[in-house]
Order: structure tokens, then C-alpha cells, then sequence
């Protein structure tokens, strides 16, 4: 894959989702159309370190193309991380960002012909949250989507309303939120045993990992002992 050339980008919007989650919306000037595949990934140069390589940061885009130039970031705001507080405490409505991007490889097969797993904790919800509304907008043939994801407390749900709204709209989705620290109508605890219950009669089945690494290595052991090939197994390490 050719490296993208840096880039200039324009804070135009910025919300607060959660306590410690943030979006910005950030439109690139010299661009009619920012494409990008589903579950790609932007790196950004900020200000933080007179070394470059200490500067950046890489985050998955979290919306979809749009056939705009305008994309989001899905940031969480990490205690004591340099990258996230300058995020957070500096950048404002108007502020001008270097990047490159898009780039990454953790992206939808060109014909989805097996049910696909979407295993993830925190923000590691924005690819997949990309590709859903991707498949949503494009109305791709599918077989079934679960997206199983992970967090502490309800306050830490991401895009809860728009991923049961989207049950609704794609059809095959089935969305699994979990709460390791909150008991509350859905499920408690953590993502590894809703996905080993629907795998229990070993389906067909591709899996995307997002997320922390500790949950990736356990998920990773969990399918490879249920039978699965590590080809079947696909990651993007947060963290």
C-alpha cells in the first residue's frame, strides 16, 4: 500500500459522546472527497514532542465515506497520555491538524459470504461502527453481523441509540453491548463468553478484533481453541 502524504486538516465540529469520550470532525480543505475504506485509519502529528516519531498518534476513522470531505475520530481521553490531553485540553472549533491517511489493512472482505464477528472494548468500536453504516449505505449482501462490545458502565456506551437503531436497518446485525462494572437489562461481564456461546456449534465465521491488547490475546486464544484457523482471525491493536 503507497504512503499517503501528509496532510492538512480543519476541526470543524467537536462533542463530548461520554465522561471521557470525545468526537471531532475534521475536513481536509485541499480535498473535494477524503475516501477511505471502511476501518482504515488516520495518523496525526501533534505538537507534543520535539522527536517526530514520539508526535504521532494513529486513530480508526469512525464514520464512513460520504462522498465529503469531511471524516471523524472517535477519541478517548487517556490519563496522562501526552497525545489525548493535547486532544483534548488544546484543540478547539478552527484548530488545524496535520495528518496522513487513510491507510490500514483491517477492512471488510470485497464479498462478505461468511457471518462476521465484531469483538471489541472502548473505542475500538469506531471501525466497526464504520463498516456497518457502510454496509447499511450500500446495501451490501451480507450473512449475519454481530457486533459484541465491551465496556464498564452504562455512561461508557458508545453509539448505543444508532447501533440499535441500525438492528433494525441492516439486515443480520445483531448488536451485543456488555458491562463488565454495571449489572443492567443486557448482558454483564466481559465480551469472551456471549461470542463463544454463538460460536458453541462452530458456524462459519470470520473475526475482527478491536481493542485493548489484553482482550485481543484472550479472544485470539478463546477461537483458536474453539477450532477456528488464525486466518480466520483479523486485529487492530489499540493501546
Amino acid at each position: 500500500m503507497a504512503l499517503q502524504p501528509w496532510r492538512k486538516g480543519n476541526v470543524i465540529r467537536i462533542n463530548d459522546l461520554t465522561h471521557n469520550t470525545r468526537q471531532f470532525w475534521i475536513e481536509v480543505p485541499e480535498l473535494e472527497k477524503f475516501d477511505f475504506a471502511p476501518g482504515q485509519f488516520v495518523t496525526l502529528d501533534l505538537p507534543i514532542h520535539e522527536k517526530s516519531i514520539k508526535r504521532l498518534r494513529s486513530y480508526s476513522i469512525a464514520s464512513w465515506p460520504d462522498n465529503t470531505n469531511v471524516f471523524e475520530l472517535l477519541i478517548v481521553h487517556t490519563k496522562g497520555g501526552l497525545g489525548t490531553t493535547y486532544l483534548f485540553n488544546e484543540v478547539t472549533v478552527g484548530t488545524e491538524l496535520r495528518f496522513r491517511g487513510a491507510q490500514g489493512l483491517f477492512t471488510l472482505p470485497k464479498k462478505i459470504e461468511t457471518p462476521l464477528f465484531l469483538i471489541c472494548t472502548g473505542t475500538g468500536i469506531a471501525p466497526f461502527r464504520s463498516m456497518v453504516q457502510y454496509i447499511r449505505l450500500h446495501k451490501i449482501a451480507t450473512k449475519n453481523i454481530f457486533l459484541i462490545f465491551g465496556c464498564r458502565k452504562k455512561d461508557d456506551l458508545l453509539y448505543y441509540t444508532e447501533l440499535r437503531e441500525l438492528e433494525q436497518q441492516v439486515p443480520g446485525f445483531q448488536y451485543y453491548p456488555t458491562l463488565s462494572r454495571e449489572h443492567w437489562q443486557g448482558h454483564f461481564g466481559y465480551v469472551h463468553p456471549i461470542y463463544r456461546e454463538l460460536c458453541k456449534n462452530k458456524p462459519e465465521a470470520l473475526f475482527f478484533l478491536c481493542g485493548w491488547k489484553h482482550m485481543i490475546d484472550e479472544a485470539k486464544k478463546h477461537i483458536l481453541e474453539m477450532g477456528y484457523d488464525n486466518k480466520a482471525i483479523f486485529q487492530e491493536l489499540y493501546g
